[in-house]
């Protein structure tokens, strides 16, 4: 309902165009959120109620179905070892170049969506790495088959309503969408001390230990079960990865990590991205 709303308020042009782009980023965040419920076969029973809901929202979230059912997959397995988790490798530590710490320190000050866009593309349609994560060829052809057709999808949906068209409905909505998802999503691990296995053997966490290397953001009770459906509960998500978000905060526990989001927000902000991002509490001393 609010997906289209969004869209035919963006219909129009002034302020009405603005209130439907602004809808439309609410939503599309909100898919990505349903994305990730899918993903776990939890936002129903049946798990084919599930599948065919994760293929909906993973048009809207701008990630492949599969591919982001076996990445996340993965995410949950490593929790807690930077190298192994297939969301965090990229960010173990390493020397940057000027060009790089410049873009990173631009980019999260001034907040330009730099990390949603690269979590999808490095995650999720990066076809070399996945290939290199999953050696099964099964599993690869479905991945691949999963991102050519969504890919198919959006062109077969520009080519209908064409090019102009599309960036009057979805290009600001979608740009505040990835504006929210970035603080949103870097918020659940980074910056929290990981374990780097260094190419040496490691055993995985159990659900109930990957609490330490995880952050909750602590909304209004009504931003966290009407807009995010407890998507912020990321603690209480990892220790139970299989009761519904929506349900997450029915469980009688606060997580040890959890924190205020505009306390969190500002704290972060006030930090270098390439700091942010590539070190943790113990390196900088400011623990968010």
């Amino acid at each position: 309902m609010m997906t289209i709303a969004g869209l035919t308020l963006s219909r129009f042009d002034g302020i009405v165009w603005l209130a439907g782009q602004v809808l439309v980023a609410l939503a599309l965040v909100q898919w990505f959120i349903i994305l990730h419920e899918c993903g776990h076969e939890t936002l129903f029973r049946r798990s084919s109620f599930n599948v065919a809901t994760g293929y909906v929202a993973a048009f809207f979230s701008g990630i492949p179905f599969i591919c982001w059912k076996r990445v996340h997959g993965l995410h949950h397995r490593w929790t807690g070892w930077q190298d192994l988790d297939p969301t965090t490798a990229s960010l173990v530590p390493r020397p940057l170049s000027p060009i790089e710490t410049f873009i990173l320190r631009i980019s999260w000050k001034y907040w330009l969506p730099l990390f949603s866009v690269l979590y999808r593309v490095n995650n999720y349609w990066h076809l070399p790495r996945l290939r290199r994560l999953f050696k099964d060829d099964r599993k690869w052809k479905e991945m691949v088959f999963s991102a050519c057709a969504l890919l198919s999808l959006y062109g077969i949906a520009i080519f209908i309503v064409g090019l102009r068209n599309s960036v009057h409905l979805f290009g600001l909505g979608l740009f505040l969408a990835l504006i929210i998802e970035d603080p949103l999503i870097l918020s659940q691990h980074t910056h929290i001390p990981q374990n780097n296995s260094s190419g040496r053997n490691a055993e995985t966490f159990a659900a109930m230990e990957q609490e330490e290397f995880t952050r909750s953001l602590r909304f209004p009770a009504w931003v966290s079960k009407t807009l995010l459906f407890n998507f912020d509960a990321h603690e209480l998500h990892h220790m139970y990865p299989f009761v519904p978000g929506y349900l997450l905060r029915r469980i009688p526990y606060t997580a040890i990590n959890e924190i205020d989001w505009w306390r969190w927000l500002k704290a972060a902000k006030r930090m270098r991205g390439d700091d942010f991002l590539f070190k943790n509490q113990n390196d900088t001393g400011i623990r968010i």
